[in-house]
């Protein structure tokens, strides 16, 4: 079992490593993998070692490729419980309107002047509320049911874009700019990557033993309280943890579409539908495929740099419309 779990994500660990030299080298500075060891071992050789190289890598590069990677894994992870609650692969923390809670919370806190934790609250109670909304109008007199769910995310996912649009019509004119590129995604200024790891750390801890129990609901509820899986408070962990999830990769980048979307669904074909191992797999896949669209998108039209929701939409459409074609 170790064996069957360990080779596809040790295959998906090098590929995230291999992803974070890339972003770290590609720029408008080339800096070789030989520099990027010697920074960050402290360049034992040559002492101080090249002060633009570590400043490049340390304060500039490093940061925002693991800030891109957690914010990557967020997503897929978040996309991969709802598309296991819903038992549909076109659940998405986008599409169920989650995203959009989140935006309209930090846009709020970011309109009255405030920051930090103030931002991050704020986006997580958007994100639940949203996700209440959605859960409680989706409950009709026989309960609620994945397609009736996804079809009520989608309206109210629509209701937050036309929210959005109105804070950003009565917004001053001077936030207006930073906000617009906020909304498509931006890790310009994402330069504290450590508590959106830890988070994504932290949710895998504790979502990889629950794996069993996940894969029970995957098949039906019903099902699932047969063989005696707590189906209630499960839900609740997902619901919660999706939120969760969802305001910290909104609160660090803004609004990324298509990663919790595509990753998991190509992983399922991939390696088959096993939480145990595709919860940690999708952190990894979606933080390197994060990593490498950022990486793309500021350096595609350098200096100019595009933001990295733009590079997702464009690699995440044919991708998804592929992987469909593929499934029939």
């Amino acid at each position: 079992m170790l064996a069957r779990l360990g080779f596809p994500l040790s295959l998906l660990l090098l590929a995230a490593l291999a992803s974070l030299v890339i972003a770290m080298g590609v720029g408008s500075a080339q800096i070789s993998p030989a520099q990027i060891w010697q920074v960050l071992m402290g360049d034992s050789v040559q002492g101080q070692g090249d002060a633009l190289a570590r400043t490049m890598v340390i304060e500039l590069r490093l940061p925002r490729a693991l800030s891109a990677f957690a914010v990557g894994g967020l997503l897929a992870v978040a996309g991969a419980l709802m598309q296991v609650l819903l038992r549909n692969p076109l659940a998405d923390p986008y599409v169920l309107g989650l995203s959009g809670g989140a935006s309209i919370g930090a846009l709020a806190a970011m309109l009255g002047g405030l920051g930090g934790l103030a931002i991050s609250g704020s986006a997580f109670g958007g994100a639940l509320l949203s996700t209440f909304l959605v859960f409680g109008l989706a409950h009709g007199s026989g309960g609620w049911t994945p397609s009736r769910l996804l079809l009520t995310g989608v309206v109210v996912a629509a209701g937050w874009g036309a929210v959005i649009t109105l804070m950003l019509a009565l917004s001053p004119a001077e936030r207006l700019p930073g906000m617009l590129y906020w909304l498509m995604g931006d890790l310009s200024y994402a330069r504290t990557p450590w508590p959106p790891l830890l988070l994504l750390l932290a949710t895998c801890v504790v979502l990889i033993p629950l794996g069993r129990s996940l894969n029970v609901l995957a098949r039906g509820p019903q099902q699932a309280a047969a063989l005696g899986v707590a189906v209630r408070p499960l839900e609740w962990c997902i619901y919660i943890a999706a939120s969760l999830l969802t305001a910290a990769a909104v609160t660090t980048a803004g609004s990324i579409g298509f990663v919790g979307l595509v990753v998991p669904h190509m992983l399922r074909l991939l390696l088959g539908n096993d939480q145990r191992l595709i919860l940690p797999a999708c952190a990894l896949a979606g933080g390197t495929l994060l990593v490498l669209a950022d990486t793309l998108a500021r350096t595609m039209i350098a200096p100019e740099q595009l933001p990295v929701g733009v590079i997702t939409a464009l690699l995440g459409v044919p991708t998804f419309l592929f992987l469909l074609y593929r499934s029939r």
